[in-house]
């Protein structure tokens, strides 16, 4: 997703001050599962829709979280690389891919409008694709953890020393 995030958190925040919407600034929404339904927005990435559903179901109060990329996040990132399970190619291609990342600081790469009706929220998640790739990144770094850990438990002795009980 190519959208210029910054200029659209703008525009959607006009658009509900027009409306009349209640806005609340909020935190970023998680839920049980279940309880959360996603509007799809790869194939309507439209948030009047969105909010158009929200109006005509009665619905007046809608929460609204941005997100902007800082330098901290890739730091984060890079010193979970320095002790990652993963060979060295692979994260000098992650390093180098994180530091690329760095020019996307301050931008806004996440957009999360919901409103509540009848114990479900209703969720419009907008992420640019430099966001979603940042995210497998971190994901990539943190799953060579777990494959680290999975393989000490298959050895809970070092030395190959087995004792005889």
């Amino acid at each position: 997703m190519k959208l210029n995030l910054d200029s659209l958190r703008a525009e959607i925040e006009d658009y509900l001050q027009s409306r009349g919407f209640v806005v609340f600034q909020s935190l970023p929404r998680f839920s049980e599962m279940g309880s959360m339904i996603y509007w799809d927005t790869n194939r309507r990435p439209d948030f009047k829709a969105f909010l158009a559903a929200a109006e005509a179901a009665g619905v007046r109060l809608i929460t609204v979280f941005a997100r902007e990329l800082d330098e901290e996040s890739i730091d984060d990132a890079l010193s979970q690389l320095d002790e990652a399970a993963l060979d060295r190619e692979e994260r000098r291609s992650i390093e180098s891919r994180l530091k690329e990342m760095r020019g996307y600081s301050g931008f806004t790469c996440q957009i999360q409008l919901t409103f509540d009706l009848a114990a479900r929220t209703y969720v419009f998640d907008l992420r640019t694709d430099w966001f979603n790739d940042l995210n497998e990144l971190i994901d990539r770094i943190e799953e060579s953890y777990e494959e680290d850990e999975e393989d000490q438990d298959d050895f809970p002795l070092s030395g190959g020393y087995f004792p005889k009980n």
